[in-house]
C-alpha cells in the first residue's frame, strides 16, 4: 500500500465512525491498525505487544458500546494505544510517551474516552464499581465496564473489587484479557487456574456452540433470560467439565468464556448479548500478546515496552550505558548469596527489570515472584526476615507505595530486617507520573526504625549492597535510579560504608552544596561552575537520607554559612527538610535552599528534558547557591567569565 493510498483507518476519528462499518471492513482495519502501530511505535518506543494483542477486542467495544455514554474503564493502560487511535488521537500518536505529547497510558485529562486514569495495575474493577454505582444512585441505564490482564487479576485490589462487585449484585461487566503474561510470566494460583481453562481440550466446542446459540436467538423481554442462560452456562460448562470453571460463577459473577479475543465476529456477536445482561459478568477473552507481528509475538516479554526498533524485523538501537545500578546491585546479591544461604529475593512481576531473573538462574529455590501484589510481597519477606532469614525486596519505587502500610506495620514495628531494594527511584521519563520514583525519600524517612541510602554512583551501588545486606538492627532501603553512572570526577573510596556516614568530596568556605544519590553528580557540577566564578564550594555526599551524618553537615555549614541540598525526589518532607530540621534543631540559623522535585506531578519526556524543565541541574544549582550570598556584579567575581555566568539562569544573586 502506498503512503498516498487512502485507507479505512484514515476515515476513523471517533468511535461512530467504527459503527459504520461492515464485519469485512472491520477486520480489513485491523490490519491496517497494526501496521499504524508497529510503524508508531518503532520511532518512539513504547508498549508494543499488549496494543497488537487487543485490536480487534477494542474494535469489538467500540463497535458495540456507545462510549464514553457507555463506561469503559482500563487497567494499567499498556493496551490502551488501539484505543487512543479510535477516539481521535491517531494523527497524535507519533507524539506518545514524548514530552508534551500523548500518554502512555490513560489520562482522564486527555480525552473524554479516558474515563479513569491508569498506570498501576490492579484498579480498574474497583473504580468500575465506583462508575456503576453512580449510575443507579441517578438512576442510569448505561453500561459499566472493566477491562483487566490476567496479570493485573493477581493483584489483591483486583480480587477485592471482584468481590465487592459479586456481593453487591450491581449491573458491572468484567473483561478479562488473558494472554498469559504481564510483563513477566504470570505466576500464582489464579494464573494456573486461568490456565486450565484455557487448555480444556473441549473449550472450542463450547465457544463455537455459544455462538451459534447466541447468533440464532431473537432479541425479545422474554428471551434474554434464555439468552443470559444460555450466555452463562454454555460456554461455560461446555468449556470445561463441572469441576473447574466456577471459580467466578460460585462468586456471584455470570461468567462468559473463555472465547477467542481475535475472532470479531464472535467477539461482537458476545458483547451485544452480555450488555443485556443484569449483574455482575465476567468474559473471559483469549488473547495473543504482540498478535499479527511476528518478532512481537515470538518475544513478547522484550516488546512488551520498549526503545525505537526496526518495523521491518523488530531490531532494536543498541544503548551504551555501561554498567546499570541494577546490574551493580545483583551482581553483589550475587557473589554473596553464593556463600550466605539465608539470603532470598523477592520481587513482585518484576524479575527483569530488577534483576532478579539473574539470582533466579542462579539459586531458583530462593527466588520467588510473587506477581502483582507488592503487598504480600512485603509481608512474606517480613514473615521470612522474623525467622532469621535475610529477605531482599526488590521492588520498583512508585510500586513499593501500595505496600506503604506493610512497610509500617508488618516491617519496620517489628524492627524486622528487611532488604528493600527500590530501582527506577526518581524521574523515570517517558512513563510519566505514574511511574516517577520521587516520593519514596519522604515516605519512608517519617518511618521509624528505617534506614535509607542512595548511592551516587555504580561502585557506591556494590557497597550499600553489601551493608544492607549485612544490616541486621532493622529495615534499610537502597534507592537507585534506571540507567547507570560508571563513575564519578571523584574516585569511590574502598572503605565501608558506615551507617550514618557521608561523604566529604570537596573542602569550602562560600557555601556547601549536599547532595543524595543522583543529586550528587548535579552538585559536583554545580560547584565546577561556581568555582569559576571564584567561588569555593563545599561537596558533600550524603549517602544517607535516614540517619543523616549530623556532624558533618552540620560543620560544613556553620563553615560556609549557606547550603543548598539536591534531590532527585520531591523537595517537601525529602532529604533537603531532613537537612531543614536538622540546623534547626541544632541552632545553625544560615541561609538554605532546596533543590527538588516541585509540589505537582511531573510529565513525561526523557530524563534530561525533565530535569530541566524543574531546575534539578548544576546550572539551577549554583544560581541557588549565588542567590543565598550577598549581590554581587560581575566585577566582582575573582576569576569570573562572562562565559561561565551565561551558563548560570538569570536572577543570580536576588
Amino acid at each position: 500500500m502506498s503512503e498516498s493510498e487512502t485507507t479505512l483507518l484514515d476515515g476513523i476519528n471517533s468511535p461512530a465512525d467504527v459503527k459504520r462499518l461492515s464485519l469485512e471492513q472491520m477486520r480489513v482495519l485491523a490490519e491496517e491498525i497494526r501496521v499504524f502501530l508497529t510503524q508508531t511505535v518503532a520511532k518512539t518506543g513504547g508498549h508494543l505487544a499488549p496494543s497488537l494483542g487487543v485490536v480487534e477486542l477494542t474494535l469489538a467495544l467500540h463497535k458495540v458500546y456507545d462510549l464514553p455514554k457507555d463506561k469503559l474503564i482500563w487497567d494499567v493502560g499498556h493496551q490502551g494505544y488501539v484505543h487512543k487511535i479510535l477516539t481521535g488521537r491517531r494523527d497524535r500518536l507519533h507524539t506518545i510517551r514524548q514530552f508534551e505529547g500523548l500518554s502512555g497510558f490513560l489520562r482522564i485529562d486527555e480525552s473524554p474516552y479516558d474515563l479513569y486514569g491508569a498506570g498501576h495495575a490492579s484498579t480498574s474493577i474497583s473504580a468500575a464499581m465506583g462508575f456503576a454505582k453512580a449510575r443507579d444512585f441517578r438512576g442510569g441505564k448505561s453500561s459499566v465496564l472493566a477491562l483487566i490482564g490476567d496479570g493485573a487479576m493477581t493483584g489483591g485490589l483486583a480480587l477485592e473489587g471482584l468481590l465487592n462487585a459479586a456481593d453487591d449484585g450491581t449491573d458491572i461487566t468484567v473483561i478479562l484479557n488473558d494472554n498469559e503474561m504481564s510483563i513477566a510470566e504470570n505466576v500464582g494460583a489464579l494464573a494456573t487456574y486461568l490456565s486450565k481453562l484455557r487448555m480444556e481440550p473441549l473449550y472450542q466446542a463450547g465457544e463455537n456452540t455459544a455462538k451459534r446459540m447466541i447468533a440464532q436467538m431473537p432479541v425479545g423481554s422474554e428471551l434474554m433470560k434464555k439468552a443470559a442462560k444460555a450466555a452463562k452456562h454454555t460456554a461455560t460448562h461446555f468449556a470445561t467439565p463441572a469441576h473447574k470453571g466456577l471459580f467466578f460463577e460460585e462468586m456471584g459473577f455470570t461468567y462468559i468464556g473463555p472465547i477467542d479475543g481475535h475472532d470479531l465476529g464472535n467477539l461482537i456477536n458476545v458483547f451485544n448479548h452480555v450488555k443485556r445482561l443484569k449483574g455482575p459478568v465476567l468474559v473471559h477473552v483469549l488473547t495473543v500478546k504482540g498478535k499479527g507481528v511476528s518478532y512481537a509475538e515470538e518475544n513478547s516479554r522484550t516488546y512488551h515496552g520498549l526503545g525505537k526498533f526496526s518495523p521491518d524485523d523488530g531490531k532494536t538501537e543498541a544503548k551504551t550505558v555501561g554498567v546499570s545500578y541494577t546490574d551493580s546491585f545483583v551482581e553483589t546479591l550475587n557473589d554473596v548469596a553464593e556463600t550466605d544461604d539465608k539470603i532470598i529475593g523477592i520481587t513482585a512481576a518484576m524479575p527483569d527489570g530488577t534483576g532478579l531473573n539473574k539470582f533466579a538462574k542462579l539459586h531458583p529455590e530462593r527466588f520467588f515472584d510473587v506477581g502483582i501484589a507488592e503487598q504480600h510481597a512485603v509481608t512474606f519477606a517480613a514473615g521470612l526476615a522474623a525467622e532469621g532469614f535475610k529477605p531482599v525486596a526488590a521492588i520498583y519505587s512508585t510500586f513499593l507505595q501500595r505496600a506503604y502500610d506493610i512497610i509500617i506495620h508488618d516491617v519496620a514495628l517489628q524492627h524486622l530486617p528487611v532488604k528493600f531494594f527500590l530501582d527506577r527511584a526518581g524521574l523515570v521519563g517517558d512513563d510519566g507520573g505514574t511511574h516517577h520514583g520521587v516520593f519514596d525519600l519522604a515516605y519512608l524517612r517519617c518511618v521509624p526504625n528505617m534506614v535509607i541510602m542512595a548511592p551516587r554512583d555504580t561502585e557506591e551501588m556494590r557497597r550499600m549492597t553489601r551493608f544492607a545486606l549485612d544490616f541486621e538492627a532493622g529495615p534499610v532501603a537502597v534507592r537507585y535510579p534506571r540507567g547507570g553512572q560508571d563513575a564519578l570526577a571523584v574516585p569511590s573510596p574502598a572503605d565501608e560504608i558506615t551507617l550514618g556516614r557521608a561523604e566529604v568530596l570537596r573542602e569550602g568556605r562560600d557555601v556547601a552544596l549536599f547532595g543524595i544519590g543522583a543529586g550528587v553528580k548535579i552538585v559536583l557540577d554545580a560547584a565546577d561552575l561556581l568555582a569559576e566564578l571564584g567561588i569555593s564550594a563545599a561537596v558533600v555526599n550524603a549517602r544517607f537520607c535516614k540517619p543523616l551524618d549530623e556532624e558533618t553537615l552540620v560543620s560544613a555549614a556553620r563553615r560556609c554559612g549557606a547550603v543548598v541540598t539536591v534531590e532527585d525526589g520531591v523537595a517537601r518532607g525529602g532529604f533537603g527538610t531532613a537537612v531543614l530540621e536538622l540546623l534547626a534543631e541544632r541552632n545553625v540559623l544560615v541561609p538554605t535552599a532546596v533543590v527538588g522535585l516541585p509540589d505537582h506531578f511531573v510529565e513525561h519526556g526523557t530524563v534530561p528534558v525533565l530535569r530541566e524543565m524543574v531546575g534539578l541541574t548544576a546550572a539551577e544549582v549554583a544560581r541557588r547557591a549565588l542567590a543565598l550570598m550577598p549581590p554581587r556584579t560581575p566585577t566582582n567575581y575573582s576569576n569570573g567569565s562572562a562565559k561561565t555566568a551565561a551558563k548560570i539562569p538569570a536572577g543570580v544573586g536576588s
